[in-house]
């Protein structure tokens, strides 16, 4: 998910090769707006509101009727996944709300139409969200869900009721929308800022698509960071902690305690706040806002916990929630992480349903957690031999890949490919996974921030020594060098991590050599 590590995943294998901009931007400029004249100034708002998201097209020209045919809607949708891609990408997030702001206004608040469980974090914040979502539905809501990076197609980023929003919606409501962008873009470049970014129209084309939908709840993962991330223009009800670890550290902080601070500018006032276990530097800033949003937290390992034991495809939980106790429940993930992550998410949907105050139904814990899924996640894409995926791309999330691999399969030999960008703690990573990994092959993950291929080499080199390591530039021919390696016994298992651009490619290319 993983979180925002890499820009744009697979769809042609371009993850951040749109990103034009790898400037870092530590300050928080100016947003260039003001003393830009509004396209909307000499009329009532009422004038310029959008009715439903739904803008009056019948005076373009441009916009032809669609063909009903799917097909048709699915090249139109890949039309805008193009058109989003000219815009500066992931790996150059703006720090600011402003633009984003004008837009949703713009466009009638579309994100106040239902409320949100807004949650940001390190690492497990995406599998936490999809938990939360999946809880949510189970308790018969219409659920949205707003999730970054995606592994192969663009439209994995915005779900409505557990699925992908639908080609033919997601260009309708682009069209709506993309007229109120190109104004504000107007503004913004007359102030010699940047338009508005890719991830930027992403959070906006997400609240209006779930306005649009209608959905009862939406659960917003943050992109990078929080205060200033596009997705904290909306106010969350429940504000989730996943845990907090260095990462992005150039624009996020240099320190847990910085990041930490950055990421509580998602608490609003009077919202309820629920946390993983923290670093206690992460946690005094967590309750430093609380404080200061009159908020209420609870925290993992003193408000609520889990128990968890292994089993066949996932894991059994007792889950000691703020509310109630949940024993028995089936997770199909695998790795204590994850078992933490459930929990985590129960907090979240007992703070949001009824203020903690109400345990939750067990048989809908049961069938929420039951049917939860985590794409790109210690997933398993092939077998004979065993070909593993995971999003870890930071030495925290390699610590919990590593102690999962352990705990919950018996290998007996393991091969890693790994490709790594070069924003990315490196060194952490491969420590962390040195210890149980028999052979890694080296490869280049798909993204311009990349580190090329004979570069980490040197560095696996250098700790684990030339014998243990190979080089395989292009990414099929790695996955290929390892499966052979892990045939070389009886119970060997190929394991792809370092970056999810990378795991996205593994995945596509597994599914189409069927492995599985």
């Amino acid at each position: 998910m993983p979180d925002q590590e890499d820009a744009v995943p697979n769809d042609s294998l371009s993850a951040d090769d749109r990103d034009r901009d790898d400037r870092d931007r530590d300050d928080l400029p100016d947003d260039g707006l003001d003393g830009v004249d509004d396209p909307f100034d000499g009329g009532s708002d009422d004038d310029f509101r959008v009715d439903n998201l739904r803008v009056d097209d019948s005076d373009r020209d441009d916009l032809k009727p669609v063909d009903e045919d799917a097909d048709e809607y699915r090249e139109l949708a890949d039309e805008v996944y193009e058109e989003l891609l000219q815009r500066l990408g992931e790996g150059s997030p703006q720090p600011r709300l402003e633009p984003v702001r004008r837009v949703v206004e713009l466009l009638g608040d579309p994100h106040r139409a239902y409320p949100i469980v807004h949650i940001t974090g390190t690492n497990g914040k995406t599998s936490t969200s999809r938990m939360i979502e999946s809880l949510l539905r189970a308790h018969e809501l219409s659920t949205g869900l707003l999730t970054s990076p995606h592994l192969a197609r663009f439209s994995e980023r915005i779900l409505i009721n557990g699925e992908p929003i639908s080609d033919e919606r997601l260009v309708a409501n682009w069209r709506d929308i993309e007229p109120y962008i190109a104004m504000i873009d107007a503004g913004l470049e007359e102030a010699d800022e940047p338009a508005i970014t890719y991830f930027e129209a992403i959070v906006i084309l997400a609240f209006a698509s779930f306005a649009d939908a209608p959905v009862d709840v939406a659960v917003i993962e943050v992109g990078m960071g929080g205060e200033w991330d596009a997705t904290n223009v909306a106010d969350g009800q429940v504000a989730v902690f996943a845990p907090i670890a260095l990462d992005h550290e150039k624009r996020l902080g240099a320190t847990v305690a910085e990041i930490a601070r950055t990421k509580s500018g998602i608490i609003k006032p009077l919202a309820s706040v629920v946390s993983a276990a923290q670093d206690p530097s992460a946690l005094a800033e967590l309750e430093r806002a609380v404080v200061l949003s009159e908020a209420h937290l609870a925290v993992e390992g003193i408000d609520f916990g889990v128990d968890s034991t292994v089993a066949v495809g996932g894991q059994l939980l007792t889950i000691r929630g703020r509310a109630g106790t949940y024993s028995d429940v089936f997770l199909p993930l695998y790795g204590a992480h994850q078992a933490h992550n459930a929990a985590l998410a129960v907090a979240a949907v007992e703070s949001f349903l009824g203020d903690a105050g109400t345990a939750l139904a067990p048989e809908l814990v049961v069938e929420g957690l039951g049917a939860a899924t985590s794409p790109g996640r210690l997933q398993l894409v092939g077998v004979e031999p065993s070909v593993l995926v995971d999003a870890a791309h930071n030495p925290h999330g390699a610590v919990s890949l590593a102690e999962a691999l352990q705990s919950y399969f018996t290998f007996d030999r393991i091969t890693a490919v790994v490709g790594i960008l070069e924003d990315k703690d490196a060194d952490g990573m491969i420590r962390a996974m040195a210890p149980i990994v028999d052979r890694f092959i080296v490869t280049t993950a798909p993204s311009d921030r990349t580190t090329d291929a004979e570069t980490l080499a040197d560095l696996v080199i250098d700790i684990v020594g030339e014998e243990r390591v190979s080089v395989e530039p292009y990414v099929r021919d790695a996955l290929l060098a390892a499966r052979e390696s892990a045939k070389e016994s009886a119970n060997g298992a190929v394991v792809v991590f370092g970056s999810i651009t990378l795991v996205g490619q593994a995945m596509e290319i597994a599914a189409a050599e069927s492995w599985k």
